[in-house]
């Protein structure tokens, strides 16, 4: 069941959508490509699963010092988010391969490293693609009271300085996700749109057995077989976390809370202004497309106008989709908002957390 039903457009004036669909299709039907992972994409995942459990397993081994062993922790963070960037994400939009069970698998390397994938489709795949900057009803929007990533969120004193603190904030993003976050997911009779949500009996035993996996396998295996103390774990395991974490935060909030997007509301019909592929494009920024060391490493989630337009096209794609959605965009006026650079991204973030914190509306935010 839902609440009142949030409905696009189902206008294009412009002629913009059919065309840049048209455009997209034949870019693959003229190369015999396929929109799932090439070789290239192949090894990018078995380059970030080697940093990730290669590092783990190089800890377990008790052949190095706590310093060593502290800097593969660090190593192994690194990959952390790769994999979520570049193989979980991809397999949960059943992007990375024509094979269900293929994208299934792969999918599970999201759960291993601490969060849900079942939870993840929900909140990302289905509410977040669909209702992008939506206040009220993303989910990306409200991740918690400390940070205010949009105009419709309570305004408190404390997020005047929120420009500071996110960042560290959002390195708890892993650690929440492990501990807390899939759990509140559950129990929450409402989630975006939904009300009243049930979730099926072989999820709730999914949840439990892999997070019971990953406190064995991170916690209760290395304060076991390693020759280490309490603490030394703690720093170890905090700074995988960590680490893994605020790469994770800052680069999905790149993608909607830079300066350029817009906030869109629905009115008291519930009804938006725009086709949902128009409204992806002003809610959306991409960023850095000359970084091919980025792209690898993240997924090609600097891309993410061209992920949220086809979430089930494999984002080894997205760099050259992107050039064909550009020009499209270009020819019919439609926004298409990019920071040349990961550090100008950073930093239009952080402009907008300023902004943010300290009006009721920002100037470029639209209703």
């Amino acid at each position: 069941m839902s609440q009142q039903k949030i409905r696009f457009s189902n206008r294009d004036l412009s002629g913009f959508i059919p065309e840049v669909k048209a455009e997209v299709n034949q870019y693959f039907k003229d190369r015999d490509l396929s929109k799932h992972a090439n070789l290239r994409m192949v090894r990018n995942t078995v380059v970030v699963l080697l940093m990730t459990f290669g590092s783990y397993a190089l800890i377990m081994t008790g052949w190095f010092t706590p310093m060593q062993m502290w800097l593969l922790a660090f190593v192994m963070g690194v990959g952390a988010a790769g994999v979520g960037f570049g193989v979980s994400h991809d397999a949960l939009h059943g992007a990375y391969s024509s094979n269900p069970t293929i994208n299934r698998l792969l999918g599970y390397t999201f759960d291993m490293l601490g969060a849900n994938g079942y939870m993840w489709k929900i909140t990302h795949n289905v509410i977040h693609h669909t209702y992008t900057n939506i206040p009220g009803v993303d989910e990306d929007l409200a991740v918690s009271p400390l940070v205010r990533l949009s105009p419709e969120e309570p305004r408190y004193g404390f997020h005047r300085f929120q420009q500071f603190f996110a960042f560290p904030a959002y390195s708890l993003a892993t650690i929440n996700w492990l501990f807390a976050k899939d759990f509140q997911q559950f129990l929450k009779r409402d989630i975006g749109p939904y009300k009243d949500k049930t979730h099926p009996r072989s999820e709730w035993i999914t949840l439990i057995v892999t997070k019971l996996m990953v406190v064995g396998y991170m916690i209760v295996l290395p304060l076991w077989l390693l020759d280490i103390t309490w603490w030394q774990f703690a720093i170890g395991f905090l700074t995988m976390h960590l680490t893994a974490g605020v790469i994770l935060g800052v680069i999905f909030q790149l993608a909607h809370v830079v300066e350029g997007t817009e906030y869109l509301s629905p009115n008291e019909e519930g009804n938006m202004e725009h086709a949902w592929l128009i409204h992806e494009m002003r809610t959306t920024a991409n960023f850095a497309h000359s970084n091919t060391l980025l792209q690898a490493y993240i997924g090609g989630l600097n891309y993410q106008i061209e992920h949220h337009l086809f979430p089930q096209i494999c984002s080894i794609h997205y760099p050259e989709v992107s050039k064909i959605v550009r020009a499209v965009a270009a020819r019919y006026d439609i926004p298409y908002n990019y920071h040349p650079t990961l550090r100008e991204a950073i930093g239009s973030h952080y402009r907008m957390l300023k902004m943010l914190g300290r009006m009721d509306r920002p100037a470029m935010a639209s209703a």
